[in-house]
């Protein structure tokens, strides 16, 4: 009996061969016609077979040889598919709004989602990934643990909506893999694309303390009478640690320290 055909597994990858998973995926982020799609380490294909039948712009990033080669021979005749043999890292992501569905390489997750959500959070509009089920975990709660995490759920909305079987994938991972969605949410404007980095460094200041109480924290940089104001306006709990405040919240008295507190005063991240 002839074995089938199972592709070596690099960085981290297991393919995805579930259609309904690749289905509920699709529709879950409502993928149109004019919809920029990226599939972020797509193997053989399998992913993208369904995915070009949504987009008239999907883009494949693979950066394995041999499968970039098999890519390319299957989607010679698709004008709607572009190939990049190109390691995600690499990548330049178009300068358009775009969105993703992708089974990502389990041992870049942090990197991909670093580029999608925060060094291209102006340009990624929405997307479904598989992850793994600890990470999905920890992507969704509330209780922070590092400033990247609070940006991530400052201009997204983070959603885990269901663990996938291990027998939807070939070969099948040793881990517990979950179904992702990430939506962009709408008051973006809050903050300029330049301001970003500004944001992230007060995040890295105030994740510096997670266990001391906020007003603690706060009083490093805003007087105490700001600090009381602040707790007032935004419905803050001064007496609750750093780490279970708002994205929102992060967010508001970061705008609150660009209006009132001197720029010298303003945390540098270095």
């Amino acid at each position: 009996m002839r074995k089938r055909n199972v592709p070596i597994r690099f960085t981290g990858q297991h393919f995805t061969v579930d259609t309904v998973l690749i289905k509920d995926a699709i529709h879950l982020i409502d993928l149109q016609k004019d919809d920029t799609v990226l599939d972020i380490g797509a193997g053989s294909g399998f992913l993208t077979v369904h995915l070009m039948k949504y987009s008239e712009n999907v883009i494949v990033i693979e950066n394995d040889r041999r499968l970039v080669s098999e890519l390319k021979s299957k989607f010679k005749m698709n004008n709607n598919v572009m190939i990049a043999g190109i390691d995600y890292r690499k990548f330049s992501v178009p300068q358009k709004t775009f969105k993703v569905v992708s089974n990502i390489p389990y041992s870049i997750t942090s990197e991909i989602l670093k580029s999608l959500m925060y060094h291209n959070f102006e340009l990624f509009n929405q997307g479904c990934l598989i992850v793994q089920l600890d990470c999905a975990r920890k992507l969704v709660r509330r209780k922070y643990f590092n400033p990247y995490l609070i940006f991530y759920h400052t201009f997204f909305k983070i959603e885990l909506i269901y663990e996938i079987s291990p027998n939807s994938f070939m070969p099948p991972p040793k881990v517990k893999s979950a179904l992702l969605k990430i939506t962009k949410k709408k008051y973006i404007d809050v903050i300029d694309v330049e301001q970003k980095v500004r944001y992230l460094d007060f995040l890295h200041f105030m994740m510096k303390y997670p266990d001391l109480p906020l007003r603690t924290v706060l009083k490093k940089l805003f007087r105490k009478e700001q600090v009381r104001i602040l707790a007032q306006t935004y419905n803050i709990m001064p007496e609750k640690p750093v780490q279970v405040m708002s994205a929102e919240n992060f967010l508001r008295c970061f705008a609150s320290m660009l209006e009132i507190v001197p720029v010298n005063y303003q945390p540098i991240y270095s």
